[in-house]
C-alpha cells in the first residue's frame, strides 16, 4: 500500500497552482499571507525521497543562493522546513523557462539571442567574480522573468559549486545533452564547461535544437564520444559574429575553447551597450557631442559619434516600460538614424558634396536634418498649441517603427487609429499651410496601412516564409507593449 503524500503547506504561505514537477520537488505558485501579498514560487523538497548526496546538492543551493544577488539569478527569499518538506521561497518569474519558449517558437532571431545571451553573460560574469560556476546551464533552467519585456534569469542551483577558473574537478555534474564532452570522457574539468553549455544554449535558440539532439541515450553517447566538431548548419544565416562566438565556445577540447575574458568582451554579446541606468545620460553626452560636430560641418566625426550614441541609445527601447517614455527614446532613435544616414550619404558623396552644403549654407539657406519626416516634423511645429495633432502623429509613428519590426498587426492598429483621429481633425482644420501638412501626412499613413494589411494578409494566409514568421516574433515581443491586436505567430 502506497504513502500517503500530505500536500505541502509552507507557512506564512497560500499554496496555488502546480508550477511543475521533479524528482525530489514540486514547484508551486504561492501567494504571502502579509499585507504585501507577494507572488512567489516555492521550491516543495520531499524530505523521505532525499538520498545525501540530494541533501549536499540542496545546502549548497541554498548557501549560495543566499549570497547571489543580480537581476539575471533567480532570487532566493526565503527558506523553512516541517516534518515533511524543506520549503525554497524563490522568486515568481511569470514567463516560465527558455527552453518552453523555443518550442513555442521552433527558433528565435539572432537579435534576440543577442539580446538574451548579453543577459546570461552578465550573470556569469557576477557568478565568475565570486568563483561559481553552475555546471547544468540548460534552457530549462533559465526562467523568463515575464511575458512581456522578459529577462533571463538562472535557476536551480543544485549542482554549483565554488570552482576556481583554472580548478579541476571530477564529479560528474549537469544534463548529458548540454554536458562538456571533457565531463563525461575525461571525468575532469574546470570552469570552462558553463561556457559549453552557453554555446548549446545558443546553438538551439538558433536551430531549434541542441548540437547533440537524440533519440536515445545511446545515440547521444556516442554523439559525445565522436572526435567530429561541431558545425554550423548549411545555409545559416547569421552574423559573423555570431558564428564566431558559437563556433569558440563550441570547441570539445577545452583548451581552444574560448576563455572567459574572451567571450565577456565578444561583440556579439556587446557588454559595453547593455542597457543600465547610465545608458541614457552616456548616448545624450555622444549624440550631444555629435550635433555640435555635425553643426561645425566635421560630418566625418559626426557620424562616428552618432553611431557611438545609438548604440547607447537603442537597446533602451528593449527594457523600457513606461509608454511615455519609450515613446520618446523612440522619437529620438528616429531623429537621430534619419541624420545618421544622411551623413553616410553625403561622406560618401566626397569633398564635393560638402563643399556645395558648406556653400548652401554661407548662402543663407538652413542646412537641417534633411530627414524624409520633414513634413511631420513641419506639422508638429504648426501643432505646439494642439496636442491631439501631435497625439496621432505619436501614434502613426509608433506604427511606423512596428512596421519596420514587422509587427504588422500592431503597426496596422496604429495607423488606423491615428487616421481616425486625423481625419476628425481634418474636417475642423481650415484652409492653409497646417491644412495642407495634415492631408499629406493622412495620404501617407494610408498608403503604408494598405501596404501594412497586404502583409499581414499574406502572412496570415500562409503565403510567408519560415524566415517572416521569424520576423513576426522578433522584437514586440521582448520589448513589446503587449496590444490586443499584436500579431505574434
Amino acid at each position: 500500500m502506497s504513502s500517503v503524500v500530505i500536500k505541502p503547506q509552507a507557512s506564512g504561505y497560500v499554496m496555488g497552482e502546480k508550477l511543475g514537477s521533479g524528482t525530489f520537488a514540486d514547484v508551486y505558485k504561492a501567494f504571502s499571507q502579509s499585507t504585501k501579498r507577494e507572488v512567489v514560487a516555492i521550491k516543495c523538497v520531499r524530505k523521505a525521497n532525499l538520498s545525501s548526496t540530494s541533501v549536499n546538492n540542496l545546502v549548497t543551493e541554498i548557501e549560495l543562493l543566499k549570497n547571489l544577488k543580480h537581476e539575471n539569478i533567480v532570487e532566493m527569499k526565503n527558506f523553512m522546513w516541517d516534518d515533511n518538506y524543506i520549503y525554497v521561497v524563490m522568486e515568481y518569474c511569470s514567463g516560465g523557462d527558455l527552453s518552453n519558449f523555443i518550442r513555442s517558437r521552433q527558433r528565435l532571431p539572432e537579435s534576440i539571442c543577442s539580446r538574451f545571451l548579453q543577459q546570461l553573460a552578465c550573470a556569469l560574469q557576477y557568478m565568475r567574480e565570486k568563483n561559481i560556476s553552475h555546471l547544468d546551464l540548460k534552457p530549462q533552467n533559465i526562467l523568463l522573468s515575464s511575458k512581456k519585456n522578459p529577462v533571463l534569469k538562472i535557476g536551480d542551483f543544485g549542482l554549483a559549486q565554488h570552482l576556481q577558473e583554472e580548478e579541476v574537478n571530477c564529479a560528474i555534474k549537469g544534463s548529458p545533452l548540454y554536458m562538456a564532452p571533457e565531463i563525461l570522457l575525461k571525468h575532469s574539468y574546470d570552469a570552462k564547461v558553463d561556457l559549453w553549455s552557453v554555446g548549446v544554449i545558443l546553438y538551439e535558440c538558433l536551430f531549434g535544437h541542441a548540437p547533440y539532439s537524440s533519440k536515445t541515450f545511446k545515440e547521444l553517447s556516442e554523439k559525445i564520444q565522436t572526435e567530429k566538431p561541431i558545425t554550423i548548419p548549411y545555409g545559416s544565416n547569421i552574423s559573423k559574429e555570431c558564428a564566431d562566438l558559437l563556433t569558440r565556445c563550441l570547441q570539445r577540447d577545452p583548451s581552444n575553447r574560448i576563455d572567459f575574458d574572451d567571450f565577456f568582451k565578444h561583440s556579439f554579446i556587446d557588454l559595453e551597450h547593455k542597457p543600465g541606468p547610465e545608458s541614457q545620460e552616456r548616448a545624450m553626452e555622444l549624440l550631444t557631442m555629435a550635433t555640435s560636430l555635425d553643426a561645425a560641418q566635421q560630418f566625418e566625426e559626426a557620424f562616428q559619434c552618432y553611431i557611438s550614441g545609438l548604440q547607447y541609445l537603442v537597446p533602451l527601447l528593449h527594457v523600457e516600460n513606461d509608454a511615455s517614455r519609450k515613446l520618446n527614446i523612440r522619437r529620438k532613435v528616429r531623429e537621430y538614424m534619419s541624420r545618421t544616414e544622411e551623413l553616410q550619404r553625403i561622406i560618401k558623396c566626397g569633398d564635393e558634396a560638402i563643399t556645395k552644403i558648406k556653400e548652401a549654407e554661407s548662402g543663407g539657406k538652413i542646412f537641417s536634418r534633411l530627414s524624409s519626416n520633414s513634413v511631420v516634423e513641419e506639422l508638429l511645429h504648426m501643432s505646439s498649441a494642439t496636442p491631439q495633432i501631435k497625439s496621432a502623429v505619436d501614434i502613426a509613428l509608433s506604427g511606423e517603427q512596428y512596421e519596420q519590426e514587422k509587427s504588422y498587426g500592431t503597426a496596422l492598429e496604429k495607423y488606423q487609429l491615428a487616421l481616425g483621429s486625423l481625419m476628425n481633425l481634418l474636417q475642423n482644420e481650415p484652409k492653409g499651410k497646417r491644412r495642407e501638412l495634415l492631408l499629406g501626412v493622412i495620404e501617407k499613413w494610408m498608403r503604408r496601412a494598405e501596404l501594412v494589411k497586404g502583409k499581414l494578409n499574406d502572412c496570415n494566409s500562409g503565403a510567408s516564409s519560415v524566415n517572416a514568421k521569424e520576423e513576426l516574433t522578433s522584437t514586440t515581443l521582448l520589448e513589446g507593449e503587449y496590444e490586443k491586436q499584436c500579431c505574434i505567430q
